[in-house]
């Protein structure tokens, strides 16, 4: 699977990681793995030197171990967000966000001194030039420039965030982020060009349950069909019997609960002709929690698809642990927020890349497995991986059970798109009923998790998906035999409120 080489260093460490882990070598050869990964006598590649980049090695392997080592200002700790900046790897980037570039062309006009209200800009018989100590990186001289010879010199962390939670240290010019806005999204992660901020890895803490024979079962995300080449959903549950899960199950199973619960829900609100939004993606909900807090009360009461599916597997095999595999790092969050509730969830969460890395460590080729069909979750359970599912679902659950209010939905396609409904919703403007957040543009299937690209698995994962029966949602869920399933999403843990299918 083609993969950039800034994806392979990750992968390197978490191949390398996992391999020692099964064989419980880990903590004897730690140290070692820098060097075998960048050996004896190799020059450096994308550093100034080599020493550097195995002690960037040095840290991302701890970050594998799940120990996030953070050094900011002058405070050296372990943190246990889930994204982090990894320090060294940073390498401090331009500050200056507005540049002039050689397009200026010394025009008569001067329309970017005339827009600057900072008296940044003076214009030499160069051209213009922008003092850094007096601009405050308004963008006015940009859009006032007839050349477009003024570039935004952004740092693409801080462009991608959506909620403007990085910020740039001036004095050692490292990035940061402010959790306190962070919604845990991983945009950030994809779009720094050295990977220098990254998700803090479980891999260890699931391969050592394997190893000390622990049950564990693993619960994959729809978006996995089309992520491993034209590997089908029962190809993928073999693989993951020979890493040596118990089963493994598709978490489209609980998207179908899901869409049924949060049909219940659309119901009661479309009555009321309120408004309510979904609660599938984590990080659309935790940017209703951070920074629209008093929009809480809107977000469906319903668990969430791997919630869901892990309440369901524990019901069917009691004392089990439950791996989640998925695209999205948010996910990891939604764990650890379910962890300190003492609410039953997901006992860990791993991305495609991390997946990917231990398939490699046991050398398993997913597409050279031979298995026959299976089909957990409705084609409606399956879509909810992409931008519109989850809506089309509770839709569909609507007409199964003969709804006749109308029931109209926002679809929102990415964390831009989230905000701005968010906003409508509190300023009392949104006509819609409800809102389906997708804080990923094109749905799961374009998490920062992900091992391939989008544009190479979408064509394999519509052709899995053409191999789905037409079940419908309520009928999978009387197949699979959903019933007496938790699917109440308690938010603070005096809320003893229960709620079953």
């Amino acid at each position: 699977m083609k993969q950039t080489k800034r994806i392979n260093w990750k992968h390197s460490v978490l191949t390398t990681v996992a391999r020692h882990c099964f064989d419980g070598t880990l903590d004897k050869y730690k140290e070692f793995i820098p060097f075998e990964i960048i050996p004896h006598g190799s020059q450096a590649t994308y550093r100034c030197c080599v020493y550097r980049e195995r002690e960037i090695l040095r840290n991302r392997i701890e970050w594998a171990c799940g120990n996030a080592s953070v050094y900011q200002d002058t405070n050296y700790y372990f943190t246990d967000e889930v994204i982090a900046v990894l320090t060294g790897a940073c390498e401090g980037c331009p500050l200056q966000r507005y540049t002039v570039t050689s397009n200026c062309q010394h025009c008569m006009a001067q329309r970017c001194m005339e827009a600057c209200h900072f008296d940044a800009i003076v214009m030499t018989h160069n051209g213009a030039v922008i003092d850094p100590d007096k601009c405050r990186e308004c963008g006015m001289c940009a859009q006032a420039c007839p050349y477009n010879a003024i570039s935004d010199a952004r740092r693409p962390c801080v462009r991608a965030c959506p909620v403007d939670a990085i910020s740039v240290d001036k004095k050692n010019r490292r990035a940061s982020i402010d959790y306190d806005k962070c919604i845990s999204c991983g945009s950030c992660t994809a779009a720094c060009p050295f990977s220098a901020i990254s998700d803090t890895s479980m891999i260890c803490d699931v391969i050592d349950d394997l190893r000390d024979g622990k049950e564990v079962y693993a619960c994959f995300a729809p978006a996995i069909e089309g992520q491993f080449g034209g590997v089908s959903v029962g190809e993928i549950i073999k693989a993951l019997r020979l890493v040596g899960f118990a089963d493994a199950y598709e978490v489209s199973l609980g998207a179908d609960a899901t869409a049924y619960y949060e049909a219940q829900e659309a119901k009661e609100v479309a009555r009321e002709k309120g408004h309510m939004t979904t609660s599938c993606c984590p990080a659309f909900y935790n940017m209703v929690e951070k920074h629209f807090p008093q929009l809480m009360d809107k977000v469906s009461h319903t668990v969430s698809p791997m919630v869901a599916t892990a309440r369901y597997i524990k019901k069917l095999h009691p004392g089990a642990h439950v791996c989640f595999i998925g695209p999205c790092m948010a996910k990891k969050s939604e764990v650890k927020r379910y962890r300190k509730l003492g609410s039953e969830c997901a006992d860990y969460a791993m991305i495609f890349e991390e997946l990917d890395a231990i398939f490699e460590a046991k050398g398993i080729d997913p597409e050279t497995m031979a298995a026959g069909d299976v089909q957990q979750g409705s084609i409606y359970g399956k879509n909810f991986a992409s931008s519109g599912g989850v809506a089309a679902a509770v839709q569909q659950v609507l007409t199964e059970d003969g709804f006749d209010l109308p029931v109209s939905c926002l679809k929102c396609n990415g964390a831009a798109e989230c905000k701005k409904a968010l906003l409508m919703l509190r300023a009392g403007k949104l006509p819609e009923t409800l809102i389906e957040g997708m804080a990923c543009e094109g749905g799961c299937v374009n998490g920062p998790g992900k091992v391939d690209d989008l544009r190479q698995s979408a064509g394999l994962r519509k052709q899995l998906l053409r191999a789905a029966d037409s079940r419908k949602v309520g009928e999978n869920l009387a197949m699979a035999g959903f019933a007496d399933i938790d699917m109440h999403d308690r938010r603070d843990p005096e809320d003893q409120h229960s709620s079953v299918l």
